[in-house]
C-alpha cells in the first residue's frame, strides 16, 4: 500500500439518538478540522406513528431510516465546508450508530418501513436501541437460558437485555409475522449505514458480539430458538447471519451514489461499522486493561478492556477483541441519565424557576442551585431507573424512585439527587465489575454530560476515582474517525492510531476525601433501595409496570 500523505484527512460519522454528526480529522494528529449536526427530522418515534398517527403502546421507541441518510446528504458536506477542506484529501470514512438498533429489510436493503404496504405496521420501523417493549420475549430467552445451561449466557452476565437483537425478533416474529416473512435481513444500523455508504453488507464483530449472541464463531442454536417458538428456529440463519468484519478492517469503498450523497471521492476506504461507546475507547485513548470509559449521554454506556475473560453479573457482554484485538472487551450500562435530567427539567419544573433561570437556562440554574447544597441536604435518595436497569439488574420493567421528599423539597433538590443517582448506579456497575476479578483503575469521562463540572465531581466523590476527561467534544466521530485511518492504512492498528490522533485529560477532577466519606453513607442507603426494589424484596414496580402496559392496551384497543 502506498504512504499516506501528510495531509490526508478522514471522516467520522457518529449516529446518535437525536441527531448525527459528521467530523472531519487530520490523520496525522487528530486535529478536528470541522464538524457538523443534522437532528433526525422525525426523533425518537414513541408516541405516534408518523404515517398513520397511530398511538404507539409504553415501551416503544422506533425511528425512521431515511433521517440517518439525511446525516450523510447534510452534515458531511457541511463538515467539509466548516474545515475548508478539499475533499480529496480525504481517504476514508468511519461510522458508529447506536445499538441495539434495529432495522427489518429486504434483500437490497429497503427499510420495511418504506414499503406501502408496510407504512402503517410500526413493526416494519426500526426499533430503537430504547424500544423495551420485547421485555416479555427477553424474560424468556433467559428463563430457557438457565434450564438449559446455555454456554453462552455467562457471556452476558446471565441475562440477555430486551434491548437486544433477539428478543426485538422475537416480538416481530410473534406480533407481526407478515412483516417478519417480508424481512429478509434483520439489520443492526450500524451495519445498514455501511452499507447504504458502499452496496456491501457486513456485520460488525461488535454489535455482532454484544448484542447478537455471537459468541466463539456461532449464535445460539436452532434448537435453542426452536424451544422458544416452533417457526423461529431459523431465524439466525435465514434473517442474521452474514460475513462478520473485524473492528478496524476495510468494509468496502465508497460508492457513486454515497459519494453524490456526501461530495467525497468515490473508491475511499469505508471503516467495518462500530457502536458509539465502543469507538470511543480509542478516541480517549482508553485502550489498555483497566481503563473504564464512560460515554454519558441521553444514556451511559461503559467500556473497557481486559487481559483475562470473567463472568461478570449484569454485564452487557464481554466479547474477545470486542474494543481493541488482543483483549477482551467488557460493557456494561445504564440505560437512562441524561434523559433523566431532560425529563425532569422539561416536565417537573414549575414556571417560577423558568423564570428565574432567564437566559442562564434551567439546566445551568439549577446546577448553580444545587451546588451551594451540602451532601445529603436535601434528605433524598432516588433510583436511576426511568428507563429501567441495564446493569447491573437487566430489568427494564424497573422504574424511577424518589425517596424523602418534604413540603420542603425544591427543584434543586430532586435534581441534584438525580444527578447523584446516576453516580451511585455506576458505582454499583464498577463495585460489581471488580467484584468479578476485573479491575477498574482508571475512569475516563465522556460526551455531551463532561460540561457539567458538578456532575463530574459528584462522579468522582461517589466512586472514589479520579475522572480523565476525553478531549474532544465529538468523542465516538472521532473514534469512528480513527478507525477509518486504519482501514485506509494510515496506521497498521489502532493502538497505534489513538496514540496519535486520540486526546484525553489525565486527573481532570479529583475525589474530595470528606466528600467520599458522605457519599459513602448514602450510597449504602441507595444500595438498599436498589436491592429492595430490583431484586425481589418487593415487586410493585414490576406490577405498576404491568397494570400501565394492561391500561394502555385497553385504551388502544378502544380507540
Amino acid at each position: 500500500m502506498p504512504p499516506v500523505p501528510a495531509d490526508s484527512l478522514v471522516v467520522g460519522i457518529d449516529f446518535g439518538t437525536l441527531s448525527g454528526r459528521a467530523v472531519v480529522v487530520r490523520v496525522r494528529d487528530g486535529a478536528e478540522l470541522g464538524t457538523a449536526v443534522t437532528e433526525y427530522r422525525h426523533g425518537v418515534v414513541d408516541d405516534r406513528l408518523p404515517a398513520t398517527a397511530e398511538e404507539l403502546p409504553p415501551g416503544w421507541a422506533l425511528q425512521v431510516p431515511s433521517d440517518y441518510v439525511d446525516v450523510l446528504r447534510t452534515a458531511v458536506p457541511a463538515a467539509l465546508a466548516e474545515a475548508g477542506a478539499d475533499p480529496h484529501d480525504v481517504i476514508g470514512i468511519g461510522t458508529d450508530f447506536t445499538a441495539c438498533t434495529m432495522i427489518p429489510a429486504t434483500a437490497d436493503g429497503t427499510p420495511l418501513s418504506e414499503l406501502p404496504e408496510f407504512a402503517g405496521n410500526p413493526h416494519a420501523y426500526v426499533k430503537l436501541w430504547r424500544h423495551h417493549a420485547a421485555q416479555p420475549q427477553a424474560d424468556r430467552i433467559n428463563t430457557l437460558a438457565r434450564e438449559r445451561a446455555e454456554r453462552w449466557l455467562p457471556r452476558y452476565g446471565g441475562l440477555i437485555s430486551s434491548e437486544w437483537e433477539f428478543a426485538k425478533a422475537l416480538q416481530l416474529f410473534e406480533e407481526a409475522p407478515e412483516v417478519y416473512r417480508a424481512m429478509r435481513h434483520w439489520v443492526e444500523a450500524a451495519d445498514w449505514i455501511v452499507w447504504q455508504l458502499t452496496g456491501t453488507y457486513v456485520r460488525n464483530a461488535c454489535t455482532a458480539g454484544y448484542k447478537g449472541i455471537y459468541q466463539d464463531g456461532c449464535y445460539p442454536s436452532r434448537e435453542f430458538l426452536r424451544s422458544l417458538n416452533p417457526g423461529f428456529e431459523s431465524f439466525a440463519d435465514d434473517k442474521l447471519d452474514r460475513p462478520v468484519g473485524r473492528l478496524r478492517s476495510l468494509a468496502g469503498k465508497l460508492s457513486p451514489e454515497a459519494a453524490a450523497w456526501t461530495g467525497l471521492p468515490a473508491g475511499i476506504a469505508v471503516a467495518v461499522g462500530n457502536v458509539d461507546a465502543h469507538v470511543t475507547a480509542p478516541a480517549a485513548q482508553a485502550v489498555e486493561p483497566g481503563q473504564m470509559v464512560a460515554i454519558m449521554g441521553t444514556s451511559t454506556c461503559h467500556v473497557m478492556n481486559g487481559a483475562d475473560l470473567r463472568e461478570v453479573p449484569g454485564m452487557c457482554g464481554v466479547v474477545d477483541g470486542g474494543i481493541v484485538p488482543g483483549l477482551w472487551g467488557y460493557e456494561a450500562g445504564q440505560s437512562g441519565v441524561g434523559d433523566i435530567f431532560g425529563w425532569f427539567v422539561e416536565h417537573c419544573v414549575p414556571q417560577s424557576c423558568s423564570d428565574a433561570a432567564g437566559s442562564e437556562g434551567l439546566h445551568a440554574f439549577l446546577t448553580r442551585l444545587a451546588a451551594q447544597q451540602e451532601i445529603g441536604e436535601h434528605g433524598l435518595v432516588a433510583l436511576d431507573w426511568h428507563s429501567g436497569n441495564r446493569s447491573v439488574l437487566v430489568d427494564h420493567e424497573l422504574s424511577g424512585v424518589l425517596v424523602g421528599q418534604t413540603l420542603s423539597t425544591r427543584p434543586e433538590h430532586v435534581y441534584r439527587a438525580l444527578l447523584e443517582a446516576t453516580a451511585f448506579g455506576t458505582r454499583k456497575i464498577i463495585e460489581t465489575f471488580e467484584a468479578a476479578g476485573v479491575p477498574v483503575t482508571e475512569l475516563i469521562v465522556a460526551g455531551g454530560l463532561t460540561k457539567n463540572p458538578l456532575l463530574m465531581q459528584i462522579y468522582a466523590d461517589v466512586t472514589g476515582l479520579p475522572l480523565s476527561v476525553i478531549g474532544s467534544a465529538q468523542g465516538p466521530a472521532l473514534g469512528s474517525a480513527i478507525h477509518a485511518a486504519v482501514a485506509a492504512g494510515a496506521y497498521p492498528d489502532v493502538h497505534a492510531a489513538a496514540a496519535a490522533m486520540g486526546s484525553v485529560q489525565r486527573m481532570a477532577h479529583q475525589p474530595v476525601l470528606a466528600n467520599v466519606s458522605a457519599y459513602d453513607e448514602l450510597y449504602a442507603e441507595y444500595t438498599a433501595l436498589h436491592d429492595y426494589f430490583g431484586r425481589g424484596g418487593n415487586d410493585v414496580l414490576h406490577r405498576l409496570a404491568a397494570r400501565r402496559r394492561e391500561l394502555a392496551t385497553v385504551a388502544k384497543g378502544q380507540n
